[in-house]
């Protein structure tokens, strides 16, 4: 007995009918938004990254229907901004949660805690890399790079900062994203949606109150080295140590990470790492022949 080719889920080749057009007033919505993205370029197509953001803080994902519209807007064929959506991992192509939670697995977080703190989440959550949960609320993803090397290991929500995290407070961390109880990051501006950061990236301003005034600045651990070029004198500690030093009062654990007075560095006292942590062995490194 033989099976057809669809039987076997193999495709013939045959084209995609065209993505659906967006409600009428999403559409017109959309398009005002997008006419003043595009009038800020002196070439229409150097719009396409931000109007990509834009469509996806419509559905939270860039869609079918999302590049057919930038193509419309652009003048540009589906296939261009295809090879642009598809290129970029901060365009999601499939449906994700409201809060996409980044664990940097780079080196220095990886040996600081990343790669525990990732299998922790995929074991807490119970999902793989790029999965979201069933309530659609929490994307986990593992990032290669969160440009906060000093405050590793990291963890990011929407793109704001959770520095020197563990597994237990990431774990606590996105319980409390899971249930909707206020979460603050540890530096930069309070947290929002999935959808409302890809609006932001689209261009258009913060409108929530306050939000800007809260964004604050660099910690004191990145700054030291530019206030050592300007022959400033360092203090004695940049960063408080995790679990206090042999001069340091008892200092309470941060549930989600030190406050931005409290901020912490990747060279304070070691946390459990893909070497000590016995659920990711990875020994000691030994020379060669022994």
């Amino acid at each position: 007995m033989t099976t057809s080719s669809s039987e076997r889920g193999i495709s013939l080749g045959m084209p995609e009918l065209p993505a659906p057009d967006y409600p009428d007033d999403v559409r017109a919505r959309l398009e005002r938004d997008a006419r003043e993205i595009i009038d800020r370029y002196p070439d229409s197509r150097s719009a396409l990254l931000p109007l990509l953001h834009l469509v996806q803080s419509e559905e939270g994902h860039v869609t079918r229907t999302g590049m057919r519209f930038c193509a419309d807007m652009l003048n540009l064929t589906t296939a261009e901004v295809t090879a642009v959506a598809t290129f970029y991992t901060m365009y999601r192509r499939g449906p994700s949660g409201d809060y996409q939670v980044g664990v940097c697995t780079n080196t220095l977080c990886a040996v600081m805690g990343g790669d525990a703190i990732f299998s922790a989440l995929q074991e807490h959550l119970g999902v793989g890399n790029g999965e979201t949960t069933g309530d659609g609320k929490v994307t986990l993803e593992h990032i290669e790079c969160n440009a906060a090397c000093d405050y590793a290991p990291v963890v990011m929500v929407n793109w704001e900062f959770f520095d020197n995290q563990t597994p237990e407070s990431a774990k606590s961390l996105v319980d409390d994203l899971r249930a909707g109880r206020q979460v603050e990051p540890t530096r930069g501006a309070p947290l929002c949606t999935f959808k409302e950061t890809a609006r932001m990236l689209a261009g258009f301003p913060d409108e929530r109150h306050g939000v800007v005034d809260a964004t604050g600045g660099a910690g004191p651990a990145s700054l030291v080295g530019l206030r050592l070029s300007k022959g400033e004198t360092p203090t004695a500690r940049v960063v408080h140590p995790r679990h206090g030093g042999p001069h340091d009062e008892p200092r309470p654990e941060p549930v989600h990470g030190p406050s931005p007075a409290e901020h912490l560095g990747s060279h304070d006292a070691p946390q459990d790492t893909s070497a000590s942590d016995p659920a990711h062995p990875a020994g000691p490194a030994t020379e060669e022949g022994e």
